[in-house]
């Protein structure tokens, strides 16, 4: 008996929708175990900006009389700065685990041409980076919450009063970033990548309602609206709203409309960036 395999035939060959699916699972699955080989370093990125806020200002500082202590501790910090710490997270852990690959993959071995050359049309290749990197932005925000808890000197209780709030501006936050690490990734020479973090993270970190929310600057009123550039300024409002809803806030209304605007623009000039650099 011929136990040789028989070849298949056009009507078993994956068409369609179903080929779409398993070339972008495929391409998924790729940066999953480029993950898994790069799981520490991936853990120190993730972990270091967090830990280091965490363990000066709510351990360090209280213990030479400084900084958040007591009720402050439990309450400011929970309140305030805590949603920010997240929301800084989310977006820097976008950026980079898209922006970086692709500085890479444009570089001078063109190794994006390897991907491009899966059975999908080329901006899914670019959907699927952004979709990679919003699962790891999930898991920096997760990542702080536990540094909330066991760091500070005075407990820090953080309670959800809106789970299904607090998922979507996770995940909106999480595209939103992967789509600025999109534009980042497609816009600038892969060896100035360093060069534009470096301009980048301290005035959106700064300017980007980290550490204050967005009506305490009514007080400096042009500010106030220029901030309204910066995508993080959404991201920690909107996570604001999720654990602490009792703080003058921006609107739940505004903060969902303002993350889709900005993954709508950010998508759209991401995307072309992606596909003229690609097929040049």
């Amino acid at each position: 008996m011929n136990s040789t395999a028989a070849p298949e035939t056009d009507s078993q060959i994956p068409s369609g929708f179903l080929l779409y699916y398993r070339a972008f699972a495929g391409l998924f699955m790729r940066d999953v175990r480029v993950l898994k080989r790069q799981f520490a370093p991936f853990v120190v990125r993730t972990i270091m900006n967090p830990l280091l806020f965490v363990f000066v200002f709510t351990y360090l500082m209280p213990k030479i009389g400084q900084g958040f202590s007591g009720a402050e501790a439990a309450g400011g910090f929970g309140t305030i700065v805590l949603p920010g710490l997240v929301a800084v997270g989310i977006i820097f852990q976008g950026i980079a685990a898209v922006a970086l690959p692709l500085a890479i993959e444009f570089g001078s071995t063109r190794e994006i041409d390897d991907r491009v050359m899966s059975p999908l049309p080329v901006a899914f290749v670019a959907i699927e980076k952004v979709v990679f990197s919003t699962i790891q932005s999930a898991m920096a925000a997760a990542v702080v919450f536990p540094l909330a808890y066991y760091i500070p000197t005075t407990p820090v209780h953080v309670h959800v009063s809106n789970w299904p709030l607090l998922l979507l501006i996770v995940i909106l936050a999480g595209l939103v970033s992967g789509a600025l690490g999109l534009v980042i990734g497609t816009s600038v020479q892969p060896s100035q990548i360093g060069l534009v973090f470096s301009i980048i993270v301290v005035p959106v970190t700064f300017f980007g309602c980290v550490y204050y929310p967005w009506a305490k600057l009514g007080k400096v009123l042009w500010l106030k609206y220029a901030v309204l550039v910066n995508p993080l300024v959404y991201m920690s409002e909107g996570l604001r709203l999720s654990l602490t809803p009792d703080v003058p806030l921006m609107p739940t209304w505004a903060v969902i409309l303002a993350l889709l605007a900005e993954l709508f623009l950010l998508g759209w000039i991401g995307m072309r960036g992606f596909m003229r650099k690609v097929l040049n």
